[in-house]
């Protein structure tokens, strides 16, 4: 029989993983209205775009979030997480998080995870060429 205990995980602060991750862009918009707007732009711009993550389902389980109404029903909190494919042999990682109505875009780059200049270039004038344009 197993005696240890199971040691307990330690709190996901959602806040401190997004601070993290600079935003490149913002946009006054829910994020499922971002994704639909992100993923046309990237695509008529011959980027791929794969969704690998949706917070939706699981946002009521993180503490210390600013939305004004998170755990409730109108708690509109959502991180959505993109692969981006482009020319480069690795996708770039484009992450939406967005609550009250607004939308911030990051690109992860870390050294666990590098971030091709050519690719990130391609997503950020894509997206702010649609803003501008």
């Amino acid at each position: 029989m197993f005696t240890e205990e199971i040691p307990k995980i330690a709190s996901f602060n959602l806040m401190q993983f997004m601070n993290m991750l600079p935003s490149f862009l913002t946009l006054n918009c829910s994020c499922d209205e971002a994704l639909r707007w992100t993923s046309q732009n990237l695509t008529r711009n011959g980027l791929r775009v794969m969704q690998t993550f949706d917070l939706h389902n699981a946002r009521h389980a993180f503490e210390n979030c600013p939305c004004p109404h998170h755990g409730t029903s109108e708690c509109d909190c959502q991180m959505m997480v993109l692969l981006v494919y482009g020319e480069a042999s690795e996708p770039a990682t484009l992450v939406l998080h967005g609550y009250d109505g607004q939308t911030w875009f990051s690109l992860v780059s870390s050294p666990l995870q590098h971030l091709d200049p050519i690719i990130q270039s391609s997503i950020e004038q894509a997206l702010q060429m649609k803003l501008s344009g």
